[in-house]
């Protein structure tokens, strides 16, 4: 798995340079999960510290008939090496595999937030340009993120 690691990655920063908003799904046979609809943003920063917070939506197909979708969201510098795996705003639990829910069958609206900081060594970031993948139910979408 870890081989094709940067295929895939590679294969995102050619989907974020293009400038898509995310990944479309298409409505499921009955019986079988839909696919996710990703909607993510681009991510808001301060110019002041490097935390960020990074806007995404799930479709309210996704939370038919009780299905919770397990998302993930990981932080990654240029060289594909994992800087961080940012937090669910308001839970403060980490977006590594996470079963959301959500009260509306329109769907809902999530904020991961990233303090700045690489979870390896425990320093903030430096400056430059990240890539953050986010993953619904096995559906992933890309995008750059510039830390100031």
């Amino acid at each position: 798995m870890k081989r094709y690691a940067w295929a895939r990655l590679g294969l995102g920063l050619w989907v974020a340079g293009a400038g898509a908003l995310g990944v479309g799904g298409i409505r499921a046979a009955s019986g079988q999960t839909p696919s996710p609809t990703i909607g993510s943003q681009q991510n808001r920063s301060s110019s002041f510290n490097p935390a960020t917070t990074i806007p995404f939506r799930v479709s309210g197909e996704l939370f038919l008939k009780g299905h919770r979708p397990v998302v993930s969201l990981r932080i990654f510098n240029v060289l594909a090496q994992l800087v961080a795996i940012p937090i669910l705003r308001g839970s403060g639990k980490a977006l590594d595999s996470l079963a959301l829910s959500c009260p509306t069958a329109l769907g809902c609206n999530y904020n991961a937030y990233w303090d700045g900081y690489v979870t390896s060594t425990g320093k903030l970031a430096s400056s430059g340009v990240y890539i953050y993948q986010l993953e619904i139910d096995g559906k992933r979408s890309t995008r750059k993120i510039l830390v100031k």
